[in-house]
Parts: C-alpha cells; sequence; structure tokens
C-alpha cells in the first residue's frame, strides 16, 4: 500500500473512476478542468494504491484559516472505491491525512458530508470525528 498525490493530467486520468463514485455526476473532461482550477487555489488529491498498484482510495484537502477553526485541513472529497469497502483503506488515508495536517502546523480538520451518506457519518465518528454544525448552500 502506498500514498500519493495526485499530480498531472494523466493521474487524475487513472483515479477518475473513484472519484466518480464521489462526484456522480463529474464528467472527464469538467474533472481536468477544476483540477487545474483546484490546483492553483492549494487544492491536493492523494491516492491510495493497493498491493496491486491500483487506486482504491481518495481524499481531496486544502489547507485553510479562518477565525473558528484557524489553520485546518478542509477535507473536500474522501471516497474508497465501493469494491474495496471496509477493508481499512479509507482509516489509512484519513490517518494519513491527519499526520500531513500535523506536518503542516494545522490545528484541526472538517469536513462536511451529505445528509443520506449515513455509512459514511458512522465511519467520521468511528474515526473521532464530532458532529458540530450543519453545512448550507444556495446556488449563485
Amino acid at each position: 500500500m502506498n500514498i500519493r498525490e495526485v499530480v498531472t493530467e494523466a493521474d487524475l486520468h487513472d483515479v477518475f473512476p473513484v472519484l466518480q463514485q464521489l462526484r456522480t455526476k463529474l464528467s472527464r473532461e469538467e474533472a481536468s478542468s477544476l483540477f487545474q482550477k483546484m490546483k492553483e487555489e492549494n487544492y491536493k488529491l492523494f491516492s491510495l494504491r493497493n498491493e496491486e498498484d491500483e487506486a482504491v482510495s481518495l481524499a481531496g484537502v486544502a489547507i485553510c484559516t479562518n477565525f473558528y477553526n484557524e489553520k485546518h485541513v478542509f477535507v473536500y472529497d474522501l471516497v474508497t472505491a465501493e469494491a474495496h469497502r471496509s477493508k481499512g483503506y479509507g482509516n489509512v488515508l484519513l490517518s494519513y491525512i491527519e499526520n500531513w495536517g500535523k506536518e503542516n502546523e494545522c490545528e484541526s480538520i472538517v469536513l462536511t458530508s451529505a445528509f443520506p451518506r449515513l455509512d459514511a457519518h458512522r465511519f467520521y465518528e468511528r474515526e473521532g470525528y464530532d458532529k458540530v454544525s450543519f453545512s448550507f448552500y444556495k446556488e449563485l
């Protein structure tokens, strides 16, 4: 098992099937265009690869600073391929992100999860995360 940063267009193409399991409406073209802009805004995408060098889990993160959480890691995307769930991959990748945050002097990790994703909520709670707020959204 190893974790590496997704950097190139070829890297993104390789992990896209896993990403699409979380972002189901996202096309390859949209992903490619957005990924370039997101990287400019300090977004990083990490891929956990299994023993067969297959991408099985992804974490998309950025370091942010605000008055409430101070310097923190915000997790935008976290997904394990459906065929590889409940094998500990999510735990390994999330632990990596936590350590990465500590190395970058972050105070905490913040993430949101949609209401229907109950399995994800149980996973986060099992990993020591607390439900602390609702997230609100309005299209502009």
